[in-house]
């Protein structure tokens, strides 16, 4: 199944990601580095971070008429500029699980509710074209405003924090997570 437009709320809109809006995505490295590096952990510093997100682009572009993968560019309404990315994608740490969200904010939409509102709209657009779906979010522990966020959503849609820390092999490194946990069941109140 195609990955569709969603309309979110009044601020934005999820469109499937193309490579089209790389340039954009590239200003918004530049503009916060470190917290591309959170939502996108295998980036490296420099040049090569160009390279990787240029190859992440059109991956996810040609992903986006199958079933493991969903990736969406968050759009303003008002001028339609790049906000930030969200997606389900096919990392997973337990076997049961069908996605992984993972999510990234430019700095000046931070603190507004975009990754909560674009969490409740795939959510939702999930749930009605499945019985069931298991969902994971990885949040490093020193990620406070993505513990935050993965509260909310827990709270939100009946999710619950797995008390162990995963390892997730980053770089060469084994670098401890979070684990949150999401059953998506057609027919949950939302």
């Amino acid at each position: 199944m195609n990955t569709p437009e969603l309309q979110v709320n009044e601020m934005v809109v999820l469109r499937p990601v193309t490579r089209r809006i790389l340039p954009e995505v590239m200003e918004a490295y530049t503009e916060d580095p470190e917290s591309a590096k959170a939502a996108l952990p295998w980036l490296t510093d420099g040049t090569e971070a160009h390279r990787q997100i240029t190859d992440l682009m059109i991956d996810l572009e040609m992903h986006k008429s199958g079933e493991t993968v969903h990736f969406w560019a968050i759009h303003s309404k008002e001028n339609n500029s790049f906000v930030g990315m969200i997606g389900l994608g096919d990392e997973l740490q337990l076997a049961a699980s069908a996605y992984n969200l993972g999510y990234w904010v430019r700095q000046n939409w931070r603190r507004k509710g975009i990754a909560l509102s674009c969490v409740d709209a795939i959510f939702t657009w999930l749930k009605n074209r499945t019985t069931q779906a298991l969902i994971e979010i990885t949040v490093h522990p020193h990620n406070e405003s993505g513990l935050a966020t993965c509260r909310s959503i827990c709270e939100r849609w009946g999710g619950l924090a797995i008390s162990d820390y995963v390892a997730i092999e980053i770089g060469g490194r084994t670098i401890p997570h979070i684990l949150h946990l999401v059953q998506l069941d057609r027919g949950d109140i939302e």
